[in-house]
């Protein structure tokens, strides 16, 4: 192990010391929003605490077998010991290099997935839909709990803009890689010619803020439309002006709400979304910050870039940050997304580790 590496889980040693000592202290326990984000470090600090005390025990077993190699008759009883220790502690090495890479402070929050049609007017719409369609199935899968928040009807069916709340656990940390732009090659249900097109749409991941970190809106930034709810809504929504629409005045960021019939409810979803917004809108800028020393194509966020082509005469998916080519578009679209998401995991994790053992991180 690299005396960096050492001196790095020795600190952490120490904090975990301190975490532990400050979740004793009654004035802390007072304060659960500070608790629980205390709790969070501790629980995190005392996994990898845990993995390097092994780690040190191994070392020390190996040390001692080696003393004994020089005994004839504790020979063989040694060197299988070293080889045990040996492999243990390679095991452990890579084990704790991971558990020290940065984590996301987002990634276990809940997450609103706005999808926007772009370029290809209708069959834009209709890719809209489908890339909807497959992020339901994929939170099915995960065993997420979704919620439309917004959407605005396409004539054919499809959505000029949805939003969804996704609800459950790690649902940020394997969905913000999809923030970026979605571009479908395929001949249209409105191509009688046969053609292939090519049509994009933008995908939007933003964390939900805890209720102690939202962002605080000032009443007097904001304009708040009431409106008659339309689309699949049934005759008694569209009764009422129970539709809401909230603009932040000072960056021109919109959310609405239309699915609910209380007004109310509609205007807590929208706030909660604009939250979002507001609070994405300023990790947007620090990532900026950071990109302009860092280049990092995974986990950008990035809306202009395009990241994914779907070939559907090929049946291929491509991720173009990461260089992966899938040939199962049909199971993908269907929300198989976990080979996908795991690749660009991976990646992202490989990143940090070479940033890590250069001492960048």
């Amino acid at each position: 192990m690299k005396d960096s590496l050492r001196q790095q889980l020795q600190r952490l040693q120490m904090r975990l010391a301190e975490l532990d000592a400050n979740l004793a202290d009654p004035q802390v326990t007072a304060d659960m929003a500070r608790y629980r984000t205390l709790a969070r470090e501790q629980s995190e600090a005392a996994e990898v605490v845990g993995l390097f005390r092994r780690y040190e025990q191994r070392e020390s077993d190996l040390a001692a077998a080696q003393e004994l190699l020089a005994d004839p008759d504790m020979a063989d009883m040694s060197r299988e010991e070293i080889i045990g220790a040996q492999a243990e502690l390679s095991h452990l090495l890579g084990a704790l290099q991971t558990a020290l890479l940065p984590r996301d402070p987002d990634d276990h929050r809940n997450a609103f997935v706005e999808i926007r049609a772009g370029t290809g007017g209708e069959e834009s719409a209709l890719f809209a839909a489908d890339l909807a369609r497959m992020y339901t199935r994929y939170a099915e899968a995960q065993g997420w709990r979704s919620e439309v928040m917004s959407e605005n009807a396409s004539d054919l069916g499809g959505f000029k803009e949805i939003v969804f709340r996704f609800e459950g656990a790690g649902v940020y940390e394997k969905m913000k890689f999809e923030s970026g732009g979605h571009r479908v090659q395929r001949v249209p249900e409105t191509e009688a010619q046969g053609r292939i097109h090519t049509s994009a749409c933008t995908v939007a991941v933003m964390a939900e803020p805890d209720e102690a970190a939202e962002v605080t809106l000032n009443p007097a930034d904001l304009r708040i439309d009431t409106f008659r709810a339309s689309g699949a809504g049934g005759q008694h929504i569209n009764k009422t002006d129970s539709a809401i629409r909230v603009t932040h005045i000072p960056t021109g960021l919109v959310a609405e709400c239309q699915d609910d019939r209380s007004q109310h409810r509609n205007k807590a979803k929208a706030l909660a979304v604009l939250q979002a917004r507001l609070r994405d809108r300023e990790r947007a800028e620090r990532d900026a910050k950071e990109a302009a020393t860092r280049k990092a194509l995974v986990g950008s966020g990035d809306r202009s870039d395009r990241i994914r082509t779907y070939n559907f005469p090929q049946g291929r998916l491509t991720d173009h940050r990461i260089n992966l080519t899938l040939y199962k578009l049909g199971q993908i679209m269907d929300g198989d997304l976990g080979d996908v998401i795991a690749a660009l995991q991976a990646e992202r994790a490989q990143q940090q580790l070479a940033a890590l053992e250069s001492g960048g991180a």
